[in-house]
């Protein structure tokens, strides 16, 4: 309970003529002596009010307060939250209200003030913007209330419990369901490669058509209809993609308001999202993070929704990234082969992860997705014209020559290698993965 503005005018008020009475009487000027009584009377008499208004404001009822959020929000993404207000006084009411919003979570047209009339529910709306995914709780809204006279304003902390999840921002791919999908992929700047050859798939019989190469001529059935028959294959579907996602020290790095690991998840599934869609399996595992975490792969739409909950909350963690340890993880659980997309930021661990890759890629197939930071193209492009500026120059083509040594050597042993920002993993690697489902067999 704090003491309103209303009360703070009158106290001022009462005090300074005290001082001016107090003043006059040592200058040595007379002053009839009813000035000090009514001065005082009414110093006693704001002081009563006070005390019984405060007591009122005690005895007064909270407000009713509901609030309707959405169960999930996207990651950067503004949503609405509906506060209901009701109260049971018989004269209107203006209240200030601000909701206890968790950290992690922007907000906008909070606090604010509620006029409240009676036997109406008010409603009151305010955006929230993600900054981190996880899961939230809201525990309590808080009211100041004024009390009858207005000489006071009380704190009420009201409970009202909800929660919601914040999941990586999806709204990109759900809205790429609304077209097709050919059309879809390459608004997002992805381009399929001319096929060269055939499927590994059986599909069909057909009649042989100038352009088929002799081994598609199935001669069972030529003999059979006495006219070229030729088989027609397509790209294998039945296939499994897994992610093996680093949550340690090195995706813990910034471009703009998202780190390399939430563009790392975002990418992840981007692709599981067109893989599932071209009927293949999709998994994930994670490494280097609080506690590894496996999803086992599985085909159908479904799927998506259990990827989504599963890694929504991951955090990037200041643990150095164990290759070898995950390799033998994933080659435990994984015995089919798969596409296996490594997504980690190549640094200094080169030799830790050609032996993990290589151990890998003699059951899998291996893709090395490498970010690489938006500083160092920054930095790389930028002109040199002092000491410092020269120093910074210096030491990121030291740094990217380096990490390009690195790449090649993996390179080297036959490992497939992505060195791409992080804004655009998504789109390289769903070309990649589109490439080799139109070339060969993963």
């Amino acid at each position: 309970m704090k003491p309103s503005r209303l009360l703070l005018i009158w106290l001022a008020l009462l005090l300074l003529v005290s001082i001016v009475l107090g003043a006059f009487q040592a200058l040595g000027r007379e002053l009839p002596s009813s000035l000090i009584s009514i001065n005082w009377g009414l110093l006693l008499a704001l002081l009563a009010l006070a005390v019984i208004d405060a007591l009122r404001l005690r005895g007064l009822p909270s407000p009713r307060i509901k609030r309707q959020m959405p169960g999930s929000l996207a990651l950067g993404r503004w949503g609405e939250v509906k506060l209901e207000v009701a109260h049971e006084f018989a004269e209107p009411l203006n209240i200030n209200l601000f909701d206890h919003v968790p950290d992690g979570l922007a907000f906008e047209y909070l606090p604010t003030v509620v006029e409240l009339q009676p036997g109406h529910v008010s409603q009151l709306t305010y955006r929230l913007r993600p900054l981190e995914r996880g899961h939230f709780c809201f525990e309590q809204c808080e009211v100041n209330l004024p009390s009858p006279l207005g000489l006071w304003s009380g704190k009420r902390l009201l409970s009202v419990r909800d929660e919601t999840r914040v999941y990586p921002d999806f709204t990109r791919i759900y809205g790429g369901e609304l077209r097709a999908v050919d059309n879809w992929l390459s608004q997002l700047g992805i381009r399929q490669r001319q096929r060269r050859g055939q499927g590994q798939e059986f599909h069909q019989l057909r009649e042989f058509r100038e352009g088929d190469s002799l081994r598609q001529i199935d001669w069972k059935a030529t003999a059979r209809q006495r006219t070229p028959i030729a088989r027609e294959y397509e790209d294998e579907r039945d296939q499994q993609v897994i992610f093996l996602l680093d949550c340690g020290r090195q995706m813990r790095s910034q471009d703009g308001e998202l780190s390399h690991f939430d563009h790392a998840l975002n990418a992840c599934l981007l692709l599981s999202y067109v893989a599932l869609r071209q009927g293949d399996a999709v998994g994930m595992s994670t490494f280097a993070g609080d506690e590894p975490r496996h999803v086992a792969p599985a085909k159908g739409s479904g799927q998506l929704n259990v990827l989504l909950n599963a890694v929504y909350d991951l955090r990037s963690t200041q643990r150095p990234a164990d290759y070898q340890a995950a390799a033998s993880q994933l080659l435990a659980r994984q015995k089919r082969r798969a596409l296996v997309v490594l997504v980690t930021n190549l640094r200094d661990e080169d030799e830790q992860l050609l032996a993990a890759v290589k151990r890998l890629s003699a059951q899998h197939r291996v893709l090395v997705a490498s970010l690489r930071e938006q500083a160092l193209d920054t930095l790389r492009q930028s002109t040199v014209q002092t000491l410092p500026e020269a120093l910074a120059y210096c030491g990121t083509i030291d740094f990217l020559n380096d990490r390009s040594q690195r790449h090649e050597r993996l390179t080297a042993h036959g490992v497939a290698v992505m060195d791409v920002r992080p804004a655009e993993l998504g789109a390289g690697l769903v070309t990649s993965y589109m490439s080799w489902k139109k070339t060969a067999a993963i």
